[in-house]
Order: C-alpha cells, then sequence, then structure tokens
C-alpha cells in the first residue's frame, strides 16, 4: 500500500469513527505517516476548523487541514524566511485542486440541503477528507523528492 493510500484511508477512518473531525484527520494522518517529530498540540491547533471554520460555514476544514499540514513542512520557522512564499504557493496548488474538483471550498455550498451529521453529509465529508489527505501527501512526497524549499 503506498503512502497516499495510507494517509487517505488513516485520515478517513479517523473521520469515520468519530475520533478526530476532517482538519485534525488530516494533520493527524500526514505527521504519523511521516514520523515527524511534532506534539499533539499541532491535532489541537486543527481543532477550529471543522465544519466550515468552526460551523460557520465557511472554508472547508479538510481543505484548512491541507494547508496545515504543507505549513507543518514547508513553513516558515523565522522571520522574514522567504520559504513562506514556496508554502503559500502549495497552498494555492491544493486550493485549486479542490475548487477544481468541487467547485466552491465554502462548507455551506457544498453541504447544502444535507442535514448536519447525517449519513449523506458524513460520507460527502469523510471522502473529501481522504482526498485531501491524500492529495496533501502528493505534494509533500513530490516537494521532499526535490529536496528544495525555496
Amino acid at each position: 500500500m503506498d503512502r497516499k493510500y495510507r494517509v487517505c484511508k488513516q485520515a478517513e477512518d479517523y473521520y469515520r469513527r468519530g475520533d478526530y473531525f476532517c482538519s485534525e484527520a488530516i494533520v493527524r494522518s500526514i505527521r504519523d505517516e511521516f514520523n515527524m517529530d511534532v506534539s499533539d498540540d499541532v491535532i489541537a491547533m486543527a481543532s477550529g476548523f471543522p465544519v466550515g471554520m468552526g460551523g460557520s460555514g465557511c472554508t472547508c476544514g479538510a481543505l484548512a487541514g491541507g494547508i496545515m499540514a504543507l505549513g507543518l513542512f514547508f513553513g516558515r520557522r523565522e522571520p522574514g524566511d522567504p520559504r513562506v512564499n514556496h508554502t503559500m504557493a502549495l497552498a494555492k496548488e491544493l486550493h485549486d485542486h479542490f475548487t477544481s474538483q468541487h467547485k466552491s471550498t465554502c462548507c455551506r455550498v457544498l453541504t447544502r440541503g444535507m442535514k448536519l451529521g447525517s449519513p449523506v453529509h458524513m460520507e460527502q465529508c469523510i471522502s473529501i477528507t481522504g482526498e485531501i489527505a491524500e492529495k496533501t501527501t502528493e505534494l509533500i512526497e513530490r516537494e521532499l523528492l526535490k529536496n528544495t524549499f525555496i
């Protein structure tokens, strides 16, 4: 089983079991798969993003979680570090992938007509969580192979 598939399935399983919501599941799955020496605080940081930014219905939490994971790998760690530009380009690439697949990043648009927590809502969000976990992993692997982050 390849890494992208493992991360996808792990993130979906975390969400399906109710262990984590979308953003948390993505950050946890990627952190664990890549054996990152990062505390569980990073998962806690992702806890405000589910259901479109804390239930407000705005940006999809899965997208936010994927962007957070990209930042863990490629974000700047010191003031003025130009790595931020590369990280922003990766975030845009993930965003553009998302909009090409779903036409909107807005949770309330993506879930229009669905009851929160209903089977159809859950399956859609679990699927999007897996998709974005997989795409984020693909971007991380590609960039690690390049071994240049600026």
